[in-house]
């Protein structure tokens, strides 16, 4: 069984810090520890975690960053890097860079996109893009977290940023129904509607920029009752395809992902789905390559 780094580990402590997102997803509205983690993934032969900023309230940022600093500076955890939470374009980014870029467990930065207050079009505002290139020249990478609706946002990043990394969470947010189904209705008004002939071109175009990153995880927290490896494969398989073996990272997106399934059940319809490919490729996706993107060695 191929060894897993998974580049995206969340935990949260709700005495620690505030969530406001999960008060609307009541199965995630409680803490979930390092010590959850680790029963979730057991006999699953996880051998590291890159740690995934959780969407603090903006006041919390340098809180939560020091915190799982700690946890990755400790060698009897599983935790190796954490990927920290901030806002480019907006005042005092500069200083977040300055800040994560001596921290020696930071290796990137997210801002999730698709959230009700952030409008199409945010992650190309000028100070946006100029921030963004600046993270690549501290050497941290940036995580996309898009609506599907908006990969093209993301193709357009990357042309403007070609020195920084970044790193597409989540199979750009594929509704995985749609893809399998080649389904073509896109409800109007709806960011996260998509079709599949869509998503596929979008993700083609953006797989073929070379600073880019596909990130496997995140579609089976929309997985429905009676799903199987086979419901999940077409997507997976587009974005490996797209991508290429040396572009593609896996990530458990726990405990999210149980908003559709176990960590266990997630893990093994990948292995499952991949099960077809070169014992290197398998490798590669599941372990090797975040150890080179996230400079781990």
């Amino acid at each position: 069984m191929h060894p897993i780094l998974d580049t995206h580990q969340h935990l949260w402590d709700l005495s620690r810090f505030q969530l406001p997102w999960v008060d609307d997803v009541d199965p995630l509205n409680r803490s979930f520890l390092v010590a959850d983690y680790l029963a979730a993934v057991e006999s699953l032969n996880v051998t590291g975690t890159v740690y995934m900023e959780v969407d603090v309230t903006p006041e919390q940022r340098y809180a939560e960053a020091d915190y799982v600093g700690a946890l990755c500076a400790d060698d009897e955890q599983l935790m190796r890097a954490a990927v920290v939470g901030g806002r480019p374009g907006t005042a005092g980014f500069a200083e977040d860079i300055l800040r994560y870029g001596e921290a020696p467990h930071v290796c990137g930065v997210r801002q999730v996109l698709h959230g009700p207050d952030t409008p199409q079009g945010t992650c190309l505002q000028p100070g946006f893009v100029d921030d963004v290139r600046a993270l690549g020249q501290a050497g941290l990478s940036f995580d996309l977290c898009l609506r599907p609706a908006e990969i093209a946002d993301g193709i357009k990043l990357a042309e403007a940023c070609p020195d920084t990394l970044l790193i597409l969470d989540h199979c750009g947010n594929a509704d995985p129904y749609v893809v399998a189904e080649n389904g073509d209705q896109i409800e109007a008004g709806n960011p996260f509607s998509h079709s599949a002939a869509q998503w596929r071109a979008e993700m083609e175009t953006l797989g073929a920029r070379e600073n880019v990153v596909c990130k496997v995880s995140g579609i089976v927290a929309r997985a429905q009752q009676g799903w199987t490896a086979q419901t999940l494969a077409p997507t997976v398989d587009h974005c490996l395809d797209a991508f290429g073996p040396d572009r593609v990272v896996f990530g458990g997106d726990w405990p999210v992902c149980t908003l559709g399934a176990t960590y266990a059940e997630w893990a093994t319809a990948l292995r499952e789905i991949i099960s077809a490919r070169t014992e290197q490729d398998q490798a590669k996706l599941l372990h090797d390559n975040a150890v080179r993107l996230y400079h781990l060695d």
